[in-house]
């Protein structure tokens, strides 16, 4: 507040030229209050700003008439009132000037405040009283400063102190009472060991204590009789508290009796309602209140308020295994922590034969404009395959290096040493690692495979340290010029029952083993490969001609070309599929054609008919695992015999070729437009060209709304299919053209995969975009996922269960941020219901029935609908047969009507009087 009262006497100085508007606020100022130090507690006390022309015309000029020693100046009273009335409001006592007016001496003590204590460079004291008080505070440092002019040697001097003899006061006893002493006898024991065992090793080793005897010691606490503590002293607190009886009472009961009331509601009289409708508080009252009543029905509309969220947040605590169990249990999961680009899970695949072992293919999490953007640092980055083992959860047993990132990959059923995968580029790539068997095969995954014990957690298992991840070169890969054009979606091996040529048409397998793939591509294409070499063309004829040349000049470019063509293999490569590197083509290529304009559906999944034998063994998971016996069975004899048929494939060309008739040729396709394609892979001949041509479509569904994700055969039942794509799942059988059994409602996020379960007909798993597991259940739903588990925080990219034993199973679950979590199936849903597959089995074939009636009704409707059309035609076309008689009276009618109507018209116009009318209708 102190500034509030300085004034510059140059800025009074530029508003003096209106002088109306100066008045008013000296006017204003005089009311004001002057401001003293009464919140320091020195209420006589009263800062001011004094400008420099005030202490010339004061002479209190700041450091020449103050200085340090003489701090203070009196003034007399009429030299402030005569500079108040001649500089009025501009003097800089103004502010004080009802203390200066009301002070009852002569002289006012003004006072330099160099430190700005208060606040001012200057202060007024405004009572004689303190005026004295503060002239008399001079005195006091003169007293003080005696003692600053003694000799040194008078001030003070340290004297050292000086023992004294000690006097107890009873300290001691409190100290030896308190302090701890030794009560008990000290026992002794001496431990020996002879001289030869020092230093040996020890190991160490996790032993059950309860199960050897006199290994496990129980030391209980019990009471010592040889020790006692006596109790010194306790703290004890009391409380008075009135004096509580606890008494009851009950109304003795005599007898019954029986007793009925009964009351109306109480209602307003038609007066009081009268009132109360035209009342203006009611209105305003219901107008306030109806927005906020709305709002709170609205949000019991949308959620229940009285749910208990804590119950819900609760997990109940089971034990791992349990059979009342059906969640998906978390297992084990592998990241590949060495990249050092973010990549995403796009194929899953358990190895057929080795347990624990599971491989995935990996690709940057790029679009394609990023893709062409870092494609220089691409380069850089190696395409692999991974081999995780459940013994090293960290580091892969084999990385397969390819050219370009694989997207789809699969094991030969025949050999699982040999890879087939496709790139993002269109190449079909190749894999041998049948030189890397003994690496993986001699992993500790948990016990022997034969002995189908549970499998061990992975805290328990024992990896390998001092094997180091290896590199794998691929054996061969396709031509980029005659292969697919863009990414390859699905990749599958032929069953080696049968083979096909060219043309599409099916034949018995000349070879004994798989040796045929088919891909699909988003170039919307369908290729058959053959990894046979072909056959020579006419080497004798080629033989001869060189023999009967002898001209050393044409001999010679033979040899040279000769020469060019050998090619040098890595050491690190094997030979197996070397004729088809860089030069393999496919066999045999299908387009998809939309009918009659000239674009081509694009698959992304497609399904075979696979070996009826196989699906029959496919069907338990005893014939399962008996399945992967016979596997093993066939590996070890081509181990002991040396031979691998991979090896010299050449072998099988000489076998004729013995066609199959009545083989089923058609497949499921599922394109990226949502569209559920059932087509035939063999061609025709077209009869306009002569060419041959792929076949149109069988039939063609659209049930899907996003790109189909799974077209996938159940393992139970050969004719039935699941597909999944967009948000909904759709389940088809082979001979049923009229449409899905099963087409679920949209979900509440995108599917993005899914796989049937291996041991259950009814269930089926599918992965969802925001990490979710929908598990169906076809016995106990079928309009919603039987139950719903999240798995991760991110896109659901492939679903792949594996069956360990007939009391182990699990399912891996990829991501897009590239983990793979390992989950073990609950016991429910891996163990089937006592004949559950006729269960599923009928109610398939009650949807089938269900269709068919479908389908007869509608038939039944649209000939109703025609029928409805053809009587209303009739009816408008509908003529009447009329006699003569009935002609002749209907003209003579129309002839009346006529001449009415003309009579009306004449006498209207005044043409024919009343008279003339009348004798004019009688003359007609």
């Amino acid at each position: 507040m102190a500034p509030k009262a300085q004034k510059s006497p140059k800025g009074q100085k530029k508003g003096q030229h209106v002088k109306k508007k100066a008045k008013q606020p000296l006017l204003v100022a005089e009311e004001e209050e002057p401001v003293n130090m009464e919140s320091m507690g020195h209420p006589e006390i009263y800062p001011l700003v004094l400008t420099t022309k005030t202490q010339e015309i004061f002479n209190c000029r700041a450091d020449e008439d103050f200085t340090d020693e003489q701090t203070y100046k009196l003034i007399k009273k009429e030299d402030i009132l005569a500079d108040l009335l001649n500089r009025a409001a501009v003097s800089d006592f103004h502010p004080v000037k009802k203390i200066v007016r009301e002070y009852p001496g002569d002289e006012l003590l003004l006072v330099y405040d160099k430190d700005f204590k208060y606040g001012l460079n200057f202060y007024l004291i405004g009572t004689e009283e303190g005026k004295e008080n503060f002239l008399k505070t001079p005195e006091v440092p003169e007293e003080q400063e005696e003692p600053k002019e003694l000799a040194p040697e008078d001030m003070f001097v340290y004297k050292p102190p000086v023992s004294k003899p000690w006097v107890s006061l009873g300290s001691e006893k409190e100290i030896e009472e308190e302090s701890v002493k030794e009560s008990k006898r000290q026992v002794t024991y001496m431990i020996s060991r002879k001289r030869s065992q020092f230093g040996a090793p020890v190991a160490f080793r996790d032993q059950n204590a309860s199960s050897v005897k006199d290994a496990y010691i129980e030391c209980a606490s019990y009471l010592d009789k040889n020790y006692t503590l006596t109790q010194v002293e306790k703290d004890i607190g009391l409380q008075v508290i009135p004096e509580v009886k606890g008494t009851s009472t009950q109304t003795k009961w005599t007898f019954p009796k029986n007793a009925t009331t009964q009351y109306y509601a109480r209602e307003f009289s038609k007066e009081e309602k009268e009132t109360l409708e035209q009342s203006k508080s009611l209105v305003d009252f219901l107008n306030n209140v109806s927005t906020s009543v709305e709002i709170a029905l609205q949000q019991n509309e949308i959620m229940n308020t009285f749910i208990n969220d804590w119950k819900n947040l609760a997990e109940e605590e089971s034990t791992f295994g349990d059979k009342s169990d059906t969640h998906l249990k978390e297992y084990q999961s592998f990241t590949d922590l060495h990249s050092t680009m973010e990549k995403m899970i796009t194929c899953v695949s358990w190895h057929p034969t080795i347990y624990g072992l599971i491989v995935v293919s990996v690709a940057v999490r790029l679009s394609f404009e990023e893709r062409v953007h870092f494609s220089g640092k691409l380069l850089l980055q190696p395409s692999l395959i991974l081999f995780w083992s459940f013994s090293d959860p960290i580091h892969p047993q084999l990385m397969l290096e390819s050219p370009d990132d694989i997207f789809c990959f699969e094991f030969c059923p025949s050999d699982p040493n040999i890879i087939a995968g496709g790139c993002i580029n269109g190449q079909v790539v190749l894999w041998d690692i049948t030189s890397h068997a003994d690496r993986i095969e001699n992993i500790k995954a948990g016990g022997s495979r034969s002995k189908r014990t549970t499998l061990k957690p992975m805290f328990l298992l024992e990896p390998d340290s001092n094997k180091e991840a290896m590199y794998i070169r691929h054996c061969a890969v396709s031509s980029i010029e005659n292969g697919h054009r863009k990414v390859i979606t699905d990749i599958h091996w032929l069953p080696d029952s049968f083979e096909i040529n060219r043309m599409g048409s099916v034949f018995e397998n000349r070879s004994g083993i798989n040796c045929q793939l088919v891909t699909c591509s988003a170039d919307c294409t369908i290729c058959f490969w053959d990894i046979r070499p072909l056959k020579p063309t006419s080497t004798a004829a080629q033989t001869a001609a060189a023999t009967t040349d002898n001209n050393t000049n044409s001999q010679q470019p033979v040899t040279e070309k000769k020469k060019e063509e050998t090619i040098e293999i890595p050491f690190d490569v094997p030979s197996t599929f070397l004729h088809l590197d860089l030069s393999w083509k496919p066999l045999s290529r299908i387009k998809l054609s939309k009918g009659e304009t000239n674009l081509d559906h694009c698959p992304t999944k497609l399904s075979l008919g696979e070996d009826p034998l196989l699906c029959r063994i496919q069907g338990t998971s005893s014939m399962h695992v008996l399945q992967k016996d016979k596997m093993l069975n066939q590996i070890k004899a081509l181990k002991a015999a040396e031979i691998n048929p991979y090896h010299n494939l050449e072998a099988g060309l000489a076998n004729m070729l013995k066609p199959i008739d009545e083989f089923c040729t058609k497949f499921f396709v599922g394109t990226e437009e949502g569209e559920v394609i059932y087509t035939d892979w063999k061609m025709e001949r077209d009869s306009e060209t002569g060419r041959f041509m792929p076949k149109k479509p069988v039939n063609l569904y659209t049930v899907h709304d996003g790109a189909v994700h799974t077209v996938q055969r159940s393992p139970f039942y050969n004719d039935i299919i699941l597909t999944i794509g967009g948000w909904n799942v759709a389940i088809w059988k082979e001979e049923v053209i009229t449409g899905p059994l099963l087409q679920t409602c949209c979900a509440p996020k995108r599917y993005t995969a899914g796989h049937w379960s291996l041991t259950r007909p009814g269930v089926f798993y599918i992965g969802r975009e925001d990490g979710y597991v929908d598990i169906w259940d076809l016995l106990e739903k079928t309009h919603e996922p039987a139950q719903s588990q999240n798995i991760c925080i991110t896109m659901i990219t492939y679903i792949k269960p594996w069956t360990f034993s007939t009391k182990q199973q699990f399912i891996a679950i990829a991501d897009y941020y590239g983990t793979l979590h390992i989950l073990e199936i609950p016991w429910t849903l891996s163990h089937p219901s006592f004949n559950e597959v006729s269960s599923v089995n009928y109610y398939f074939d009650r949807e089938v029935k269900h269709l068919e009636y479908v389908q007869q009704r509608k038939l039944i409707r649209d000939q109703e609908k025609k029928e409805m059309a053809l009587e209303l035609v009739k009816k408008k076309t509908k003529i009447y047969t009329k006699t003569k008689e009935q002609m002749e009276a209907e003209l003579k009618l129309e002839y009346d009507s006529y001449v009415e109507l003309e009579k009306s018209v004449l006498f209207n116009l005044g043409l024919v009087k009343a008279s003339e009318k009348v004798s004019y209708m009688e003359m007609i």
